[in-house]
């Protein structure tokens, strides 16, 4: 059975020129960048190459990125980082949204158990905050501001840059999240008023397990690892090259075509938007997630009365990969945090559907997912 792979948000297939990218870099002699031998100079080179690559791609000096091992590792770090530098300042309070990632939100957690004051800003029906309310949790006390740009279940865009200059007139340190909005946003170190700026490689067609953080320079910052002098005694470990090369790869291909990327997927988002309307009626299923300030390659549905397991699972069956509105923790189902944020009512939020798109994916496939979930609609609505 041919598959439909809308789970783009969870991950995607690396594009076949950054696999050869990875493949070349991989192949060749062995070398630790670290190493003062001609190998180690090699690896060292492939580094440097791609930091600055992507610091011409953020408008960045390539001394302010740092490589990781995956987003939540760039999060962490920035929020550890950021947050006890900033506690040699007298500065213990920490600010975020109800609707981060995990990440982020479990990091915050922890630093509020190590002592710091947390504040959660809770976010609209569209899961968007309110600026007013991120102005009045700001103040010459906090430490770090963490804003995520764009949600990964739902898609909603936040007012980073407006949040970002009122933490600047605090001097409070600006962390955004941009894990889901790179490659199909501009992100411009020099025109945002953000401190630190998490990626990640495979939500771009890149490989899985490689990340990076933007820090502005001049900003106070401890590192989480510790053991060895690697990105400027910013993050310990010997690099991952082959990765890295793949990243600065993938992220060149996303930026050179962003806007071909952009209307690819909005493409996409709207023939399946259109074609259930049509198979279904607009009364059978709710939008989730704001309608203008959102990302493009995201469509959260609830289909009141079924739910998402239910609705998932017979996709699956069907030969379409989707994601739903709650995961699954211990065994145990819990509702979706971001959605949980949104005040949803607890049918709303029990059958809620993440469909994400990205390349590969065509208006026959959104037709086509749209034809079987009507069909799996009816057959489980006249149970």
């Amino acid at each position: 059975m041919p598959s439909i792979y809308f789970d783009h948000a969870a991950t995607t297939s690396m594009n076949a020129e950054v696999i050869k990218a990875y493949v070349e870099a991989a192949s060749g002699a062995p070398g630790n960048p670290s190493s003062l031998h001609a190998q180690g100079r090699a690896a060292r080179e492939k580094v440097s190459s791609a930091r600055d690559r992507f610091a011409g791609i953020l408008n960045c000096e390539p001394s302010e990125l740092v490589f990781t091992g995956s987003g939540t590792e760039s999060d962490n770090s920035a929020l550890f980082g950021a947050a006890h530098a900033q506690l040699k300042r007298g500065r213990k309070g920490i600010v975020t949204t109800a609707v981060e990632h995990h990440a982020v939100l479990h990091a915050c957690r922890q630093l509020e158990s190590q002592g710091f004051s947390l504040t959660i800003l809770p976010v609209d029906e569209f899961g968007r905050v309110s600026l007013a309310d991120a102005q009045a949790a700001i103040d010459d006390t906090t430490a770090v501001v963490s804003v995520m740009a764009g949600n990964n279940e739902t898609g909603t865009l936040q007012p980073i840059a407006e949040i970002g200059e009122w933490a600047r007139k605090h001097k409070a340190l600006m962390h955004v999240d941009a894990v889901q909005a790179f490659g199909y946003m501009s992100l411009d170190s020099r025109e945002l008023p953000i401190d630190l700026l998490s990626l990640s490689a495979h939500k771009i067609n890149g490989p899985q397990g490689v990340g990076l953080l933007y820090i502005r320079k001049g900003t106070p910052f401890q590192p989480l690892l510790y053991g060895g002098t690697q990105e400027r005694n910013r993050r310990a470990g010997t690099e991952n090259v082959a990765g890295i090369v793949a990243f600065a790869k993938a992220a060149e291909m996303a930026y050179g075509h962003l806007q071909a990327r952009r209307e690819h997927t909005e493409n996409i988002r709207g023939s399946l938007l259109k074609a259930l309307t049509e198979q279904l009626g607009s009364n059978s299923f709710m939008i989730n997630g704001h309608p203008d300030y959102r990302l493009p390659q995201i469509l959260n549905l609830s289909f009141i009365g079924i739910s998402s397991e239910s609705m998932l699972m017979n996709l699956d069956l069907e030969g379409v990969s989707a994601s739903g509105g709650s995961a699954c923790t211990s065994g145990s189902l819990k509702p979706s945090h971001v959605l949980s944020a949104m005040k949803f009512s607890s049918e709303r939020l029990s059958s809620a559907v993440r469909f994400s798109f990205g390349l590969g994916n065509t208006r026959e496939e959104a037709e086509k997912t749209a034809k079987i979930t009507a069909t799996i609609s009816a057959r489980l609505r006249n149970r």
